[in-house]
């Protein structure tokens, strides 16, 4: 089921309703029922999955209490977790894609290679809810949590609708104690949980897939376009993928959070980061914190060698890259980001330098606005790689865009916009009204994460000022669902990761 469809749109008032009219010891009946229910709108057969992963980490959960901490047999429990979880991943997302780039390797050396592809299609959510299965049997094992008795409250904490598919991945100690908690019906709950769930809704059906256009006509076809419509499909890009997944994630906030459940925040205004590093404490936090606890510092984090600290920031980025997806673009999408944090780290030194060179050393309001025009392009040259279909068609985009961009440049000086406005246009299969309304949107997006996110406005007016402002946002979100929604039930993108 998607979050952007008529069938949700009836389907969560009625959980809500029933969920506060019974008593508080069956409604994790209600929330499992209604979870599989949730996720077997899309594929029912798929369900197996969910619930195989969901035995197997219960089952190790409970037994590791029976061993001494760390030792062997929390090891063969923790170990017997891992290879199941890990082993569906691998099989429904990776095996096609190592088993294709082995066949191509054999027959570059004519070596003989017959294992045959599967049929079979990517399961919904399947990285998500196996990477918060992991993190729970990972915590048991180290004692940081006590195993969940209750069967019935970790299949809810496994399925849980709001962040089923595509997170926030959350961890264990956090939401299974609120299976547990009487929740009351409160209507200012209410209130901010649909405004929190009507951003969500703005971004996704409004910014998102109108960006989603243009993006997906250029970036089909990249080798139709040279300069300015191949950075511009770049921008939208950035804007789209932001606007989609924030847009799933402040829906999945505030859907849980009417209900009474409090889930982790999901990205912080990320394109206002003013380095790399802050960045990926900015975006799609829940997962950049699960790569830190249990991938990151375990390998040694920071604590080790240089050369040993290097290695362990491009593993993390790579393993990052992969788990987007099985394709190679996002393999050089995570080692691209690796470079980067590794280059700003080891070069503050030399960043000083040129900041005293240029004069701005002690001019922090434009030293912080330079660092995030810098920082949001590095971010978006690595979205090129992210978007691509292929790192041929990556590199298509990027040297079709440098080799056309001096001559957009050029009639740009000499003021031919019509022209250049007219080319951005060509053969992407939109309006001059929707495209102007496209950049509109973005700058929307950009004004409401600096107001709210670097000046907090909302705090420095008066009480009846802020009341007012905030009716007139909310009409303004509401009026453009009703007038410039895209209503074609197009799904999120991190569904397909």
């Amino acid at each position: 089921m998607l979050f952007n469809s008529l069938h949700f749109i009836f389907f969560f008032p009625v959980v809500v309703l029933l969920y506060f009219s019974i008593p508080q010891r069956w409604r994790w009946v209600l929330l499992l029922l209604a979870s599989y229910y949730f996720y077997t709108r899309w594929k029912v057969n798929y369900a197996i999955l969910l619930v195989t992963s969901t035995i197997v980490d219960y089952t190790a959960g409970m037994l590791m209490v029976r061993f001494p901490k760390k030792g062997i047999g929390r090891k063969c429990l923790l170990t017997s977790s891992l290879v199941a979880n890990l082993g569906m991943l691998f099989t429904f997302k990776y095996y096609n894609f190592v088993s294709a780039n082995l066949q191509e390797l054999c027959d570059r050396f004519d070596t003989i290679y017959h294992v045959p592809q599967l049929d079979i299609l990517l399961p919904l959510g399947i990285s998500f809810y196996t990477f918060q299965t992991i993190n729970y049997t990972i915590d048991v094992y180290r004692g940081h949590i006590e195993p969940e008795k209750h069967l019935g409250r970790f299949a809810v904490y496994v399925a849980f609708f709001p962040q089923l598919v595509a997170g926030p991945i959350e961890r264990a100690s956090h939401l299974i104690p609120q299976f547990l908690q009487d929740h009351r019906f409160n209507y200012q709950r209410l209130v901010d949980g649909f405004r929190i769930m009507l951003w969500g809704f703005f971004l996704k059906v409004v910014v998102a897939d109108r960006l989603a256009v243009y993006v997906d006509n250029v970036y089909s076809a990249p080798h139709q376009y040279h300069g300015a419509p191949l950075l511009l499909a770049t921008y939208f890009f950035a804007f789209q993928i932001y606007a989609d997944f924030a847009g799933y994630s402040a829906i999945a906030i505030g859907s849980a959070k009417i209900m009474g459940f409090d889930l982790m925040e999901n990205f912080r205004y990320p394109y206002l980061a003013a380095s790399v590093s802050e960045f990926w404490k900015r975006w799609h936090i829940s997962l950049s914190t699960w790569f830190r606890d249990y991938v990151y510092i375990p390998m040694g984090g920071n604590r080790v060698s240089k050369s040993r600290w290097i290695y362990n920031i491009m593993v993390l980025f790579l393993i990052s890259g992969v788990w987007h997806g099985a394709n190679w673009t996002f393999l050089v999408w995570g080692a691209i980001h690796g470079v980067y944090l590794i280059t700003y780290l080891r070069t503050k030194r030399l960043q000083v330098k040129i900041l005293r060179i240029i004069g701005i050393e002690n001019k922090p309001r434009f030293k912080k606005i330079l660092a995030v025009f810098l920082t949001f392009h590095l971010v978006l040259v690595a979205w090129i790689f992210f978007r691509a279909n292929s790192i041929e068609d990556a590199g298509t985009i990027l040297s079709n865009m440098v080799s056309g961009l001096p001559y957009d440049i050029y009639r740009f000086l000499n003021m031919d916009l019509n022209g250049i406005y007219e080319d951005s246009l060509m053969f992407v299969n939109i309006t001059g009204f929707e495209f102007c309304l496209s950049i509109t949107l973005i700058l929307f997006v950009m004004m409401h994460d600096i107001l709210r996110g670097a000046l907090c406005l909302h705090q420095k007016l008066g009480r009846n000022t802020r009341y007012y402002f905030r009716m007139a946002y909310y009409d303004v979100l509401i009026i453009a669902l009703i007038l410039f929604g895209v209503y074609g039930q197009k799904q999120f993108i991190y569904f397909q990761f």
